[in-house]
C-alpha cells in the first residue's frame, strides 16, 4: 500500500435549531451543515503495527484515547484482520472549536480504510461505525452539504449551495459541546414527536442562502456566550467586517463565522481581522461548489 491521503474538512453549522430533549437523552436537532475548503489531513501508510503520528499547530491538544483509535478498533471488529499501519494526522483545526474537527478526522480515517479494503469495509459498514461513534461523524463521512436532523443521523442532501466566502474566528477558549447542550435547559419532547423532513434547494443563489440563514440562527449561541464571554467580542468584530452577513456561532463554539458573497473579499477581511486580533485563530475559506 502506497501513501494514501484524505482531507478532513471543517464542518460548519450554518443554522442550528434545537427542538428539545428526546427520551434517550439526546437533543433533537435541525441543522444546515456545509463543509469548508480547509481542515485537517489524514494519511495512511503500510506498517507492521498501528502507529499514530500527529503534527501541526494543534497536535499537542490530541492526547489519550482519541476517535481515530476508536475508529480503528471498531473497523477491526467488523473486518477481522484489517491492516492499518502508520496513521498521520496534520492537525490544522483547533480542538473543541465547534468545527467538527475530531469527527471530520474520524470520517476521513474511515474513508482511508474503505480505500484499503473496499470489498470488505463497505459504505454501509462505515456508516454503521460512524453512527455508533458520534452524532455528526456520519455527516462528516459524506462531507457534503446536508440538512442534519435527529441527533445527527438523519441526513437530507441539500441542492444548489452557492459558492460563498467564509471568515472564521476563534478566541482560543475551548468549549465542551456536552457543557453547552447541558446548559441549554431544553424541554423534553413528547414521545411521539416526529420532525418534518425539510428539503432545500438554493439554486446557486447567494441571496437565497443568506435569506435562509437570516431567518434562522443557532440555538446554542446564547448559552455559549454565557459560558465564554469572549465569543461576544468575536461576533462583534465579525459584524464590523465590510461585506459580512449572517454572523453567528458554529455548532457549540467557540468558533464564529461571517458569510461573504465574494471569496476574495472574505480573504481580505480575514487578513485585517487577524492583524487586529493576533491572539485569535482567524481563517478565510469558502463553501459551496
Amino acid at each position: 500500500m502506497s501513501l494514501l491521503t484524505e482531507p478532513a474538512r471543517a464542518k460548519l453549522n450554518l443554522t442550528l435549531l434545537v427542538h428539545g430533549r428526546r427520551a434517550d437523552g439526546y437533543h433533537e436537532l435541525e441543522s444546515l451543515v456545509a463543509f469548508a475548503d480547509l481542515g485537517d489531513e489524514l494519511s495512511l501508510e503500510a506498517g507492521d503495527a498501528p502507529v499514530l503520528d500527529v503534527t501541526g499547530p494543534f497536535a499537542s491538544a490530541i492526547d489519550g484515547d482519541n476517535l481515530l483509535e476508536r475508529v480503528s478498533r471498531a473497523a477491526a471488529g467488523h473486518v477481522p484482520g484489517l491492516s492499518t499501519g502508520r496513521i498521520g494526522l496534520e492537525k490544522e483545526l483547533p480542538v473543541a472549536a465547534g468545527l467538527g474537527g475530531g469527527s471530520a478526522d474520524a470520517a476521513a480515517f474511515l474513508r482511508l480504510l474503505m480505500r484499503v479494503e473496499p470489498e470488505r469495509l463497505t459504505n454501509n459498514i462505515a456508516e454503521t461505525i460512524a453512527n455508533a461513534l458520534g452524532s455528526d461523524i456520519l455527516a462528516c463521512l459524506r462531507s457534503e452539504t446536508v440538512l442534519m436532523q435527529g441527533r445527527g443521523e438523519q441526513l437530507t442532501p441539500v441542492q444548489g449551495l452557492p459558492r460563498a466566502g467564509i471568515v472564521m474566528a476563534n478566541p482560543g477558549v475551548p468549549l465542551s459541546a456536552a457543557e453547552i447542550y447541558g446548559g441549554l435547559g431544553a424541554s423534553r419532547l413528547p414521545d411521539n414527536f416526529v420532525p418534518a423532513i425539510v428539503r432545500l434547494d438554493f439554486d446557486r443563489s447567494f441571496d437565497r442562502l443568506a435569506g435562509h440563514l437570516e431567518s434562522r440562527g443557532n440555538d446554542l449561541q446564547a448559552t455559549a456566550v454565557t459560558r465564554a464571554p469572549a465569543i461576544a467580542d468575536v461576533l462583534n468584530a465579525l459584524e464590523a467586517l465590510d461585506g459580512a452577513s449572517c454572523v453567528r456561532l458554529s455548532g457549540s463554539g467557540p468558533t464564529c463565522f461571517a458569510l461573504f458573497e465574494d471569496v476574495e473579499r472574505a480573504q481580505g477581511q480575514a487578513d485585517a481581522l487577524a492583524a487586529a486580533h493576533p491572539e485569535w485563530w482567524v481563517r478565510a475559506t469558502a463553501i459551496g461548489d
